[in-house]
């Protein structure tokens, strides 16, 4: 008996879901244009999509391009091919180049002193758990950033841990142009 074979996880369609789901399916498809297999996913479900995009579009202390500096560092070191591929289209979205992209995948933003700073703290906090390195946490406060937005940078850590352990276990369809490999 192979006691190690691997459940195959289905995106659910629109009519799969509850009809509360189903109008998050709608508001998704309007304004994205397609429905996310991640998000859909959440759809099984009956609550957890819509807390999970509360979470995501929380009031943020953080500009959208600090959050994506997060959520590509974060899907990097938590090896989700999904995320790290979701994230590069948003974050070409918010300004960055292809290498920017890559370089800030890799835990650091050389072209940026601030964003290097959050890059390396966050890094540092995904890393070691939440024990991040002094000198991470040094340098974060150096660069200008707040207690305030101490605490964001770790709920949208917490953010990205939730879709990317989701992905992590159900390998669904990446529906994003695949990212470069680091």
């Amino acid at each position: 008996m192979n006691t190690t074979a691997q459940k195959s996880f289905s995106v659910p369609t629109r009519s799969d879901v509850s009809a509360n789901n189903q109008a998050i399916f709608d508001k998704l498809q309007k304004g994205l244009g397609f429905v996310p297999n991640l998000y859909a996913y959440f759809g099984k479900n009956e609550t957890a999509l819509g807390d999970y995009l509360s979470l995501q579009n929380r009031k943020s202390t953080l500009t959208a391009k600090e959050r994506e500096v997060i959520n590509l560092v974060t899907s990097q070191i938590n090896g989700c091919r999904y995320c790290q591929s979701a994230h590069t289209v948003l974050g070409k979205m918010n300004g960055f180049s292809d290498e920017q992209v890559l370089e800030i995948r890799s835990g650091k933003a050389s072209f940026d002193a601030k964003l290097d700073a959050l890059a390396r703290f966050t890094s540092s906090v995904v890393e070691n758990r939440g024990k991040a390195t002094a000198e991470a946490i040094e340098a974060f406060y150096l660069a200008g950033y707040s207690e305030a937005n101490m605490i964001d940078v770790v709920m949208v850590i917490g953010d990205k841990i939730i879709s990317n352990y989701i992905h992590n276990l159900t390998h669904l369809d990446i529906d994003f142009p695949l990212a470069a490999e680091l």
